[in-house]
């Protein structure tokens, strides 16, 4: 039997910093900082926004305006003709876009939480070198592996299916590095009992691990979506019917001047959802950057 400890998790004990006392006038001038930062890091936001509210002559006004000044919905309007009238229907490439983001994020964080355990909890003759190689990974841009990753996709004979773009994702080595970096921070103690009372190494990893963790691999889920939501797949499908809907949108931002009504809600559709996918994981971010460290 194993004890009921195994079964519980363990929660992180975030190392807490001393209380920094700080005078009224300090406490307001870093008020005001923070809120001249914040104005400036939201205002392409908002010009994003307000563009898709735009009239055709307002979005070619120079200087240009931050906001609307005749608010119009002809843009969303013209967007959805134009996906209307399109070859493939529009739930197409809103099915391919699911298809491809989730296959290659829910791999994405099995693969590299399933990689990283025996590289932050075992010892092994090359544990260090490969480790290596994973940090050595994260300086090159995905320019630099584009023509490999084609020609290892083009042998394994999946080019123009939806594994050719889902595949490549489950290598990222970010993802390893940090779940590694995170899952080093569990005690060895609560493996070793966990050991002692017979569970398995599977569900060592799954009933204490992972739980404990979670911070991290919401972390990794949310920046490899990010990454799976933005990707046209250009570079393996072929197929129309297979394409994602940053290609169709792509397709009509590049479609000339009388089209930037409706580019523009596009620009507004590729920002807002992985805007709120963080906004409803942000929590996890938060928890994943400020903790610490774990104590005994």
């Amino acid at each position: 039997m194993i004890n009921d400890k195994v079964s519980l998790k363990f929660h992180f004990h975030i190392k807490r910093h001393k209380k920094i006392n700080r005078s009224m006038a300090g406490n307001v001038i870093l008020f005001i900082f923070m809120g001249i930062a914040g104005i400036f890091m939201a205002i392409p936001l908002v010009y994003v926004v307000s563009n898709a509210f735009k009239p055709l002559d307002e979005l070619f006004r120079y200087p240009p305006t931050l906001f609307p000044r005749h608010i119009t919905t002809n843009n969303f309007s013209d967007l959805f003709v134009l996906m209307s009238n399109s070859w493939v229907p529009f739930s197409r490439y809103i099915l391919n876009t699911i298809i491809i983001a989730g296959g290659g994020t829910l791999g994405h964080v099995i693969v590299a939480s399933l990689a990283a355990y025996p590289l932050a909890k075992h010892d092994f003759p090359g544990k260090n070198l490969l480790f290596s190689m994973v940090v050595l990974s994260l300086m090159f841009t995905w320019q630099v592996t584009q023509v490999p990753n084609y020609l290892i996709i083009s042998k394994l004979g999946i080019n123009n299916t939806y594994l050719a773009v889902i595949l490549p994702a489950f290598a990222y080595g970010l993802g390893l590095y940090l779940m590694k970096q995170f899952m080093e921070q569990i005690p060895d103690s609560l493996l070793e009992s966990a050991r002692l009372d017979g569970a398995s190494e599977f569900r060592i990893f799954w009933s204490i691990v992972m739980p404990n963790v979670k911070p991290a691999w919401l972390t990794l889920a949310i920046l490899q979506f990010q990454t799976m939501w933005g990707n046209t797949g250009s570079q393996f499908l072929r197929d129309e019917q297979l394409k994602p809907l940053q290609y169709a949108l792509f397709q009509i931002v590049n479609s000339g001047p009388a089209r930037q009504g409706a580019a523009a809600v596009v620009t507004l559709i590729i920002a807002a959802v992985p805007i709120i996918f963080f906004l409803i994981f942000n929590s996890s971010i938060i928890e994943t950057m400020t903790t610490s460290g774990m104590k005994e």
